[in-house]
Protein backbone atom coordinates (compact mmCIF):
# COMPACT_ATOMS: atom_id res chain seq x y z
CA UNK A 1 0.00 0.00 0.00
CA UNK A 2 0.98 3.48 -0.96
CA UNK A 3 2.18 5.56 1.94
CA UNK A 4 0.39 8.95 1.86
CA UNK A 5 3.07 11.60 0.97
CA UNK A 6 3.61 13.93 4.63
CA UNK A 7 5.29 16.90 4.62
CA UNK A 8 6.98 18.61 8.03
CA UNK A 9 9.73 20.59 8.00
CA UNK A 10 13.51 20.33 10.17
CA UNK A 11 12.71 22.55 12.96
CA UNK A 12 12.36 21.19 16.53
CA UNK A 13 8.74 21.71 16.73
CA UNK A 14 7.65 19.25 13.75
CA UNK A 15 10.09 16.52 14.40
CA UNK A 16 9.19 16.11 17.68
CA UNK A 17 5.54 16.12 17.24
CA UNK A 18 5.83 13.65 14.24
CA UNK A 19 8.65 11.39 15.52
CA UNK A 20 6.17 9.18 16.73
CA UNK A 21 3.93 8.56 13.77
CA UNK A 22 6.78 8.03 11.35
CA UNK A 23 8.58 5.71 13.55
CA UNK A 24 5.85 3.25 14.95
CA UNK A 25 5.59 4.48 18.50
CA UNK A 26 1.79 4.73 17.77
CA UNK A 27 -0.97 2.55 16.29
CA UNK A 28 -1.94 3.40 12.54
CA UNK A 29 -4.91 0.87 11.88
CA UNK A 30 -5.04 1.14 7.91
CA UNK A 31 -3.12 4.72 7.44
CA UNK A 32 1.00 4.90 6.11
CA UNK A 33 2.76 7.54 5.61
CA UNK A 34 5.74 8.82 3.86
CA UNK A 35 7.59 11.69 5.30
CA UNK A 36 8.70 14.85 3.08
CA UNK A 37 10.90 17.27 5.14
CA UNK A 38 11.28 20.62 3.80
CA UNK A 39 11.18 24.22 4.98
CA UNK A 40 7.77 25.57 5.43
CA UNK A 41 7.57 27.72 2.52
CA UNK A 42 8.63 24.62 0.07
CA UNK A 43 5.98 23.31 1.89
CA UNK A 44 3.74 25.70 1.26
CA UNK A 45 4.49 25.79 -2.44
CA UNK A 46 3.92 21.97 -2.91
CA UNK A 47 0.57 21.96 -1.19
CA UNK A 48 -0.43 25.16 -3.65
CA UNK A 49 0.27 22.52 -6.52
CA UNK A 50 -1.45 20.10 -4.68
CA UNK A 51 1.30 17.28 -4.13
CA UNK A 52 1.34 16.37 -0.33
CA UNK A 53 -1.62 14.42 0.68
CA UNK A 54 -1.12 15.36 4.42
CA UNK A 55 1.47 18.60 5.07
CA UNK A 56 2.13 21.05 7.37
CA UNK A 57 1.48 24.71 6.07
CA UNK A 58 2.02 27.94 7.06
CA UNK A 59 -1.74 29.89 8.00
CA UNK A 60 -1.25 32.23 5.47
CA UNK A 61 -0.85 29.95 2.53
CA UNK A 62 -4.14 28.24 3.95
CA UNK A 63 -5.69 31.22 2.96
CA UNK A 64 -4.79 30.76 -0.88
CA UNK A 65 -5.55 26.38 0.31
CA UNK A 66 -9.22 26.07 2.07
CA UNK A 67 -10.73 24.77 -1.19
CA UNK A 68 -8.22 21.88 -1.41
CA UNK A 69 -7.32 21.58 1.74
CA UNK A 70 -8.93 20.95 4.68
CA UNK A 71 -7.96 21.84 8.28
CA UNK A 72 -6.64 19.61 11.06
CA UNK A 73 -7.47 20.51 14.71
CA UNK A 74 -4.12 18.99 15.81
CA UNK A 75 -0.46 19.40 15.18
CA UNK A 76 0.04 22.82 14.67
CA UNK A 77 1.61 26.17 16.03
CA UNK A 78 0.11 28.34 17.65
CA UNK A 79 0.65 30.20 21.43
CA UNK A 80 2.22 33.46 22.77
CA UNK A 81 5.13 34.84 23.19
CA UNK A 82 6.23 32.80 19.72
CA UNK A 83 6.29 35.22 17.14
CA UNK A 84 8.10 36.13 14.11
CA UNK A 85 10.76 39.03 15.01
CA UNK A 86 11.76 42.15 12.54
CA UNK A 87 15.41 42.47 13.44
CA UNK A 88 18.00 44.74 12.03
CA UNK A 89 21.68 45.74 12.33
CA UNK A 90 20.94 48.77 14.31
CA UNK A 91 17.12 51.03 15.50
CA UNK A 92 14.97 51.81 12.54
CA UNK A 93 11.17 53.02 12.74
CA UNK A 94 9.12 51.05 10.50
CA UNK A 95 8.22 53.95 8.69
CA UNK A 96 11.84 53.75 7.84
CA UNK A 97 11.64 50.67 6.63
CA UNK A 98 8.91 50.88 4.18
CA UNK A 99 11.10 51.34 1.12
CA UNK A 100 13.94 49.34 3.01
CA UNK A 101 15.48 46.07 1.65
CA UNK A 102 13.44 43.73 4.12
CA UNK A 103 14.38 39.57 4.06
CA UNK A 104 11.40 37.47 4.76
CA UNK A 105 11.85 33.67 4.84
CA UNK A 106 8.71 33.09 1.95
CA UNK A 107 6.15 35.49 0.99
CA UNK A 108 2.97 32.55 1.68
CA UNK A 109 4.53 32.10 5.33
CA UNK A 110 2.65 33.93 8.70
CA UNK A 111 5.46 35.92 9.24
CA UNK A 112 5.01 37.51 5.94
CA UNK A 113 0.93 38.29 6.09
CA UNK A 114 1.59 39.78 9.89
CA UNK A 115 3.95 42.17 8.23
CA UNK A 116 1.39 42.83 5.83
CA UNK A 117 -1.16 43.47 8.58
CA UNK A 118 1.23 45.74 10.26
CA UNK A 119 2.16 48.16 7.64
CA UNK A 120 2.81 48.44 3.93
CA UNK A 121 6.49 47.21 3.45
CA UNK A 122 6.88 46.44 -0.62
CA UNK A 123 10.62 45.86 -0.81
CA UNK A 124 10.73 42.33 0.42
CA UNK A 125 13.37 39.52 -0.34
CA UNK A 126 12.45 36.29 -0.41
CA UNK A 127 15.44 33.88 1.55
CA UNK A 128 15.59 30.29 3.29
CA UNK A 129 15.16 31.32 7.00
CA UNK A 130 18.48 30.38 7.79
CA UNK A 131 19.83 32.83 5.65
CA UNK A 132 18.16 35.64 7.16
CA UNK A 133 20.17 36.51 9.69
CA UNK A 134 24.10 36.46 7.62
CA UNK A 135 21.82 38.64 5.11
CA UNK A 136 21.45 41.45 7.53
CA UNK A 137 24.65 41.28 9.69
CA UNK A 138 26.54 41.05 6.09
CA UNK A 139 24.28 44.51 4.95
CA UNK A 140 22.44 42.03 2.08
CA UNK A 141 19.20 43.40 3.50
CA UNK A 142 18.11 46.36 5.88
CA UNK A 143 16.19 44.17 8.04
CA UNK A 144 15.10 40.53 8.50
CA UNK A 145 12.08 38.65 9.25
CA UNK A 146 13.17 35.80 11.58
CA UNK A 147 11.30 32.64 12.46
CA UNK A 148 11.61 29.76 14.53
CA UNK A 149 14.80 29.12 16.56
CA UNK A 150 16.52 32.75 15.53
CA UNK A 151 14.29 34.19 18.08
CA UNK A 152 16.56 32.59 20.45
CA UNK A 153 20.26 33.30 18.70
CA UNK A 154 19.87 36.46 16.63
CA UNK A 155 21.23 38.73 19.21
CA UNK A 156 24.62 36.34 18.99
CA UNK A 157 24.78 38.01 15.29
CA UNK A 158 25.13 41.53 16.97
CA UNK A 159 21.45 42.22 15.23
CA UNK A 160 18.76 43.98 17.41
CA UNK A 161 14.43 43.07 17.75
CA UNK A 162 12.49 45.98 15.70
CA UNK A 163 9.63 44.73 16.25
CA UNK A 164 7.92 41.46 17.93
CA UNK A 165 5.18 40.62 15.33
CA UNK A 166 3.43 37.98 17.95
CA UNK A 167 3.18 40.31 20.81
CA UNK A 168 1.79 42.77 18.30
CA UNK A 169 -0.63 40.28 17.37
CA UNK A 170 -1.41 39.07 21.03
CA UNK A 171 -1.96 42.97 21.96
CA UNK A 172 -4.22 43.88 19.01
CA UNK A 173 -6.62 40.65 19.12
CA UNK A 174 -6.11 39.15 22.73
CA UNK A 175 -5.69 36.07 21.02
CA UNK A 176 -2.64 33.46 20.85
CA UNK A 177 -0.71 34.13 17.55
CA UNK A 178 -1.54 31.37 14.79
CA UNK A 179 1.75 29.97 13.03
CA UNK A 180 1.68 26.80 10.81
CA UNK A 181 -1.47 24.19 10.84
CA UNK A 182 -1.85 20.72 9.59
CA UNK A 183 -3.66 20.11 6.37
CA UNK A 184 -5.12 17.25 4.57
CA UNK A 185 -6.23 16.52 1.01
CA UNK A 186 -10.06 17.28 1.22
CA UNK A 187 -10.44 14.32 -1.83
CA UNK A 188 -9.19 11.55 0.75
CA UNK A 189 -12.42 12.02 2.02
CA UNK A 190 -14.13 12.85 5.67
CA UNK A 191 -13.37 9.78 7.17
CA UNK A 192 -9.63 9.31 6.13
CA UNK A 193 -9.18 12.59 7.32
CA UNK A 194 -10.18 12.01 10.75
CA UNK A 195 -8.32 8.93 10.78
CA UNK A 196 -5.05 11.20 10.07
CA UNK A 197 -6.43 13.48 12.31
CA UNK A 198 -6.66 11.49 15.21
CA UNK A 199 -3.18 9.75 14.80
CA UNK A 200 -1.55 13.26 14.59
CA UNK A 201 -3.29 14.02 17.71
CA UNK A 202 -1.75 10.40 19.10
CA UNK A 203 1.52 11.95 18.04
CA UNK A 204 1.56 15.07 19.54
CA UNK A 205 0.38 12.51 23.05
CA UNK A 206 3.27 10.34 22.99
CA UNK A 207 5.54 13.89 22.54
CA UNK A 208 4.53 15.29 25.34
CA UNK A 209 4.36 12.46 27.30
CA UNK A 210 8.25 10.88 26.51
CA UNK A 211 10.03 14.45 25.62
CA UNK A 212 13.53 12.44 25.44
CA UNK A 213 12.18 9.80 23.30
CA UNK A 214 13.13 11.81 19.31
CA UNK A 215 15.55 13.85 21.17
CA UNK A 216 18.03 12.15 18.78
CA UNK A 217 15.94 12.38 15.56
CA UNK A 218 15.11 16.00 16.82
CA UNK A 219 18.96 16.92 17.01
CA UNK A 220 19.85 14.88 13.47
CA UNK A 221 17.56 17.48 11.40
CA UNK A 222 17.62 21.08 13.56
CA UNK A 223 19.25 23.89 12.37
CA UNK A 224 20.73 24.97 15.29
CA UNK A 225 21.94 22.10 17.06
CA UNK A 226 22.50 23.91 21.01
CA UNK A 227 20.24 21.78 23.15
CA UNK A 228 18.98 24.91 25.06
CA UNK A 229 18.08 26.40 21.84
CA UNK A 230 16.28 23.15 20.95
CA UNK A 231 14.43 22.23 24.46
CA UNK A 232 13.24 26.63 24.06
CA UNK A 233 12.22 25.99 20.87
CA UNK A 234 9.77 22.87 21.32
CA UNK A 235 8.53 24.53 24.84
CA UNK A 236 7.29 27.24 22.95
CA UNK A 237 5.72 25.60 20.14
CA UNK A 238 4.60 22.62 21.12
CA UNK A 239 1.47 22.90 23.53
CA UNK A 240 -2.11 22.57 24.21
CA UNK A 241 -2.98 23.98 21.02
CA UNK A 242 -0.85 20.93 19.22
CA UNK A 243 -3.27 18.75 20.93
CA UNK A 244 -6.12 20.21 19.65
CA UNK A 245 -7.15 23.97 18.16
CA UNK A 246 -10.03 24.72 21.17
CA UNK A 247 -12.16 27.10 20.61
CA UNK A 248 -9.68 30.00 21.60
CA UNK A 249 -7.16 28.51 18.72
CA UNK A 250 -9.79 28.25 16.10
CA UNK A 251 -10.80 31.71 16.94
CA UNK A 252 -7.43 33.30 16.33
CA UNK A 253 -6.70 31.68 13.09
CA UNK A 254 -10.22 32.55 11.81
CA UNK A 255 -9.24 36.59 12.90
CA UNK A 256 -6.13 35.72 11.26
CA UNK A 257 -7.65 34.63 8.28
CA UNK A 258 -10.80 37.47 8.37
CA UNK A 259 -7.89 40.41 8.01
CA UNK A 260 -6.07 38.90 5.30
CA UNK A 261 -9.45 38.79 3.50
CA UNK A 262 -10.33 42.09 4.16
CA UNK A 263 -7.03 43.34 3.37
CA UNK A 264 -7.36 41.87 -0.08
CA UNK A 265 -4.34 39.43 0.89
CA UNK A 266 -5.98 36.34 0.65
CA UNK A 267 -8.77 35.19 -1.65
CA UNK A 268 -12.30 35.17 0.22
CA UNK A 269 -13.74 31.75 0.87
CA UNK A 270 -17.21 30.64 1.98
CA UNK A 271 -16.77 26.90 2.85
CA UNK A 272 -15.92 25.14 5.72
CA UNK A 273 -12.43 24.89 7.19
CA UNK A 274 -12.50 21.57 8.50
CA UNK A 275 -13.60 18.30 6.66
CA UNK A 276 -17.10 17.35 6.45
Amino acid sequence: MRGLSLGYSPCPNDTCIFFALVHGRIPLQDLAFQERLEDVETLNRLACSRRLDVTKISYHALGHLRSDYALLRSGGALGRGCGPLLVARHALTLPDLEQRRIAIPGRLTTATLLLQLCGRFENLLVMPFDRIMPAVRDGLADAGLIIHEGRFTYHELGLVSLLDLGQWWEETTGLPIPLGGILARRDLGPERIKRIEEAVRKSVAFALAHPGEAAAYIRRHAQELDEEVIRRHIGLYVNDYSLDLGDEGLGAVRELLKRAEERGLIPRYAGPLFAE
